[in-house]
């Protein structure tokens, strides 16, 4: 589900006002009729046929009419249940403000689901001009939006499991990680499927061997035959009869558990791909330094289609949590990191402008500049996010792709304090009668 809508249009006429303190087995829920007053509350069991149910009551006593429906969640089962119906406007809470709100009025912490629904909902009833609407976005950028998410959930799950397949074969077969570099690799599962321990792989004939890497794609021969020396040339790491006994079978069973990972993420990457290649804002990112076919995408979904989601730049830096937080308090004034804000978004972000050091003078020259400042790495990477955010916001706002060479004319132009760290990374050349600014080569 994509990011509340930030813009203040005006409300409908509401017929009632709905807080729902969601569970996993059942959903708390109380309402308050404008036109009376009168407060109602009740509970539905967390099934899709009993939220139906419920709402086709609401519809038929309410003739349609606007109805404004609190709860903490912004994505979600009740949130996309309860999103096809047209008459019910979605406000979500996050947990936090949801939790403080509650601490009010029973700061002893008492706490339980009838209660959670009546603070939410005097939130709703009281509160809601400090509340967004849920506007989402278009079912393209949503399904994008969860794929992209759900791809780097995978990845981040291989990469554990592929941690654990590592630290497993230091213990009794290290030699096959000099061997093969990407152990979770198609290659390394294979060989290791075949061969689980070096006592296995040195009883294969050499001919075996290299016809095994032949079919791996591995081409040069050199490389081949420098595998087969070294396994004919190893010498066992242990003699330990368990670790020996024990290793090949749990190396069997985390190869197990990576291989259909990693057909997942390739899955997935297709269709995403697919979607990319469709999307109406892929034009805008698709030049960007940096941006591959794994960030691309996630940088589509962080901005959306629905221009009037944010009203400028400072709106998405400080959703994201690139912006930090400003806190003053009598005579002292500090600053800190955000830590309540979209986790992925604020990664997707600070990842791009990491690989933007690589492909981007500008973004090099900016980030060694806050290291010559003192700021360590990350500091210095989400101040160049920070950065990256308002050109990116520019050129999504008014429909431009973005220019690296007119972007670099421009610091030229304001003489940017970055011009000293951009003279040591890249220099300008005249083409067909203009100074052009291009990388050093090494």
């Amino acid at each position: 589900m994509s990011k509340p809508n930030t813009s203040h249009d005006p409300e409908p006429q509401w017929a009632a006002f709905i807080a729902v303190d969601w569970g996993d087995k059942k959903h708390h829920w109380k309402l308050r009729e404008v036109a009376t007053g009168k407060e109602e509350a009740g509970v539905l069991e967390n099934r899709p046929e009993e939220l139906d149910r419920w709402a086709g009551e609401l519809r038929d006593r309410f003739q349609e009419q606007p109805i404004a429906l609190c709860l903490e969640q912004s994505r979600g089962a009740v949130v996309y249940q309860l999103s096809k119906y047209q008459w019910v406007t979605l406000y979500p809470v996050h947990t936090t403000v949801a939790a403080r709100y509650r601490e009010m009025f029973y700061p002893s912490g008492a706490k339980n689901d009838p209660l959670d629904a009546a603070a939410l909902l005097d939130l709703l009833v009281n509160h809601r001009g400090k509340l967004r609407r849920l506007d989402p976005d278009t079912a393209e950028t949503r399904e994008l939006q969860i794929l992209v998410e759900q791809r780097r959930a995978f990845v981040d799950s291989r990469t554990a499991w592929s941690n654990r397949l590592r630290t497993c074969l230091k213990e009794y077969f290290p030699q096959v990680l000099s061997w093969i570099e990407d152990i979770d690799s198609p290659l390394g599962c294979d060989f290791l499927e075949a061969w689980p321990s070096l006592a296995a792989v040195q009883r294969a004939h050499p001919g075996t061997l290299n016809k095994f890497f032949l079919s791996h794609n591995c081409r040069s021969q050199r490389r081949i035959q420098e595998r087969i020396n070294g396994i004919y040339q190893a010498t066992p790491a242990t003699r330990d009869a368990a670790i020996l006994a024990a290793g090949p079978r749990i190396v069997s069973a985390l190869v197990a558990a990576i291989r259909p990972l990693t057909k997942n993420i390739k899955e997935l990457d297709q269709r995403i791909l697919e979607l990319v290649q469709a999307h109406p804002e892929t034009d805008l990112f698709a030049k960007l330094p940096g941006a591959g076919p794994v960030l691309l995408p996630r940088l589509i979904v962080a901005f959306g289609t629905k221009r009037e989601r944010y009203s400028c730049a400072d709106d998405l830096e400080s959703y994201s949590g690139i912006a930090p937080v400003e806190v003053k308090s009598g005579r002292l004034r500090w600053v800190h990191f955000r830590r309540a804000c979209p986790k992925f978004l604020r990664q997707t972000f600070h990842e791009f402008a990491a690989h933007s050091t690589a492909k981007s003078a500008w973004a090099k020259a900016h980030y060694d500049l806050k290291r010559s400042e003192g700021k360590k790495h990350h500091a210095a990477v989400r101040s160049l996010a920070f950065k990256w955010i308002r050109v990116l916001y520019r050129c999504w706002r008014d429909r431009i792709p973005y220019d690296e060479q007119l972007y670099l004319t421009t610091l030229q132009k304001r003489n940017s304090p970055l011009l000293r760290f951009l003279a040591t990374n890249a220099e300008w050349t005249t083409v067909a009668g203009f100074q052009k600014l291009s990388p050093k080569k090494a």
